[in-house]
């Protein structure tokens, strides 16, 4: 019970590593916010949470939209009357190179990837400080450490968000607001298995994402989850500006 009566706001949970987050958090006694895109989803995640005789709240929010994320994060504290952690997990992903790719689209993986997180921060902190203080995990990617080819745009939202984390670490510390982030490699999620989907050979695809790291494996939702919760608790009192790669060794080489 690491997180007992804590309350965790965790974006993106309707499915893959956000939805694993949020059930893993409920399981160690927080009571868990759910904000997703996705009503039906989202709803799916908190009644997964429920079925297990835990606390669970689903919110929609389009967290690239300034209004609805005041409007979450307000009704978080109505409802709680509090706010101790923030997981900024939810993403999207495209491919394509600075030349190639069009201009909606940069904007799009933007607005959600780093505006996104920028806009919960923003309203989340101030929260935070008034019941003395609170944890921020970032959920950022191997991608923000060292470019992949032909995915600027997801490349530089993630190199942002580690920034992010960075900046919120040294303004708030003093306030006893703790900002780390999480790099993971690339997870067996749904965003994954769409992206092999639809490659001439599926099975190819993934061998070589699987064999360009030293683990010769993708890594598991839990996995990430699990250095989530740790970074998020009382556990690690001292981290904060923190990045945690959690990629089969990938950036190590």
């Amino acid at each position: 019970m690491r997180l007992k009566d804590k309350v965790a706001i965790i974006t993106g949970a309707g499915a893959g590593m956000g939805r694993v987050t949020a059930v893993l958090f409920s399981e160690e006694g927080a009571r868990t916010v759910v904000v997703d895109i996705d009503e039906k989803a989202g709803q799916e995640t908190v009644d997964m949470i429920r079925a297990k005789g835990q606390e669970a709240l689903f919110i929609s929010t389009d967290i690239a939209d300034v209004s609805q994320v005041s409007s979450m994060v307000r009704k978080v504290t109505e409802e709680y009357g509090r706010l101790d952690i923030l997981v900024n997990n939810a993403g999207v992903y495209a491919r394509g190179d600075v030349v190639s790719i069009d201009e909606k689209l940069w904007d799009r993986i933007m607005n959600v990837n780093l505006r996104g997180a920028f806009l919960c921060c923003k309203y989340s902190i101030s929260e935070m400080i008034r019941n003395g203080g609170g944890t921020i995990v970032n959920v950022a990617s191997e991608c923000g450490i060292g470019a992949w080819k032909n995915q600027v745009v997801y490349n530089v939202s993630k190199a942002g968000l580690i920034f992010l984390t960075k900046s919120i670490a040294v303004d708030f510390a003093s306030k006893n607001v703790r900002a780390n982030c999480v790099c993971p490699g690339t997870t067996e999620t749904p965003l994954a298995a769409a992206y092999f989907a639809k490659q001439p050979d599926p099975e190819k695809a993934r061998r070589d994402f699987e064999e360009i790291r030293p683990a010769n494996r993708l890594g598991r939702p839990e996995e990430t989850a699990y250095g989530i919760l740790y970074l998020a608790s009382d556990e690690s009192p001292y981290a904060t500006g923190a990045v945690l790669s959690i990629d089969g060794g990938y950036t190590a080489q």
